[in-house]
């Protein structure tokens, strides 16, 4: 991994390509191109903090916003610290259907799996 790589990590969330494929997916399904998938942290859950992902058409004030082929991924000011690093991925497998989010920030999580610390 090259320094520019390392810097880009640690700079914002990151999108896999089937995430970015299911959120281009659901987008298309609502009929709005003027939607975002924004990613924050809030308090609550088992562990602390807990995650939530939706579609916003807000844009607010100190908005971290990366674009992955189309797909723009918002996160708040306050959640950025949370999520540096984290990757946001979409599994579709016979155990599990949904999105996942691996976040190497996070030094501890609850059973279920919702929230982290």
């Amino acid at each position: 991994m090259t320094v520019q790589d390392e810097t880009t990590v640690e700079s914002g969330i990151l999108l896999t390509d089937a995430a970015a494929a299911k959120v281009k997916g659901l987008l298309e399904q609502e009929g709005r191109d003027d939607l975002a998938l924004r990613v924050a942290v809030q308090p609550g859950g088992c562990s602390g903090l807990r995650y939530q992902l939706f579609f916003d058409e807000r844009s607010l004030d100190g908005d971290v916003l990366k674009d992955f082929d189309g797909v723009k991924v918002v996160t708040d000011r306050m959640s950025a610290p949370y999520l540096g690093g984290a990757t946001v991925d979409f599994v579709d497998t016979i155990e599990k259907q949904g999105f996942t989010i691996d976040n190497p920030n996070a030094t501890g999580s609850c059973a279920c799996g919702d929230s982290f610390s």
